[in-house]
């Protein structure tokens, strides 16, 4: 059999395929724990609002003063 390299995850009680995958009994098998990735879109988000932040509140930003906030 071709090795071969299947997505899965951990219920909290055993591994669990992703997809229906036909293993043969006694097949050796090499499994690989995964660090938990933070979904790309969050990624996205976040580096969006940190640059977004640094424009508004830079360095060249004048100083506003109660007065100029109130007119």
């Amino acid at each position: 059999m071709p090795t071969v390299t299947l997505k899965a995850h951990y219920d909290g009680n055993r591994i669990l395929l992703d997809e229906p995958f036909e293993i043969p009994a006694n097949s050796p098998l090499i499994v690989t724990v995964l660090p938990v990735a933070e979904a790309p879109l969050d990624r996205d988000w976040r580096s969006m609002a940190t640059q977004a932040l640094s424009r508004a509140y830079g360095d060249d930003e004048p100083e506003y003063s109660d007065a100029d906030l109130a007119q």
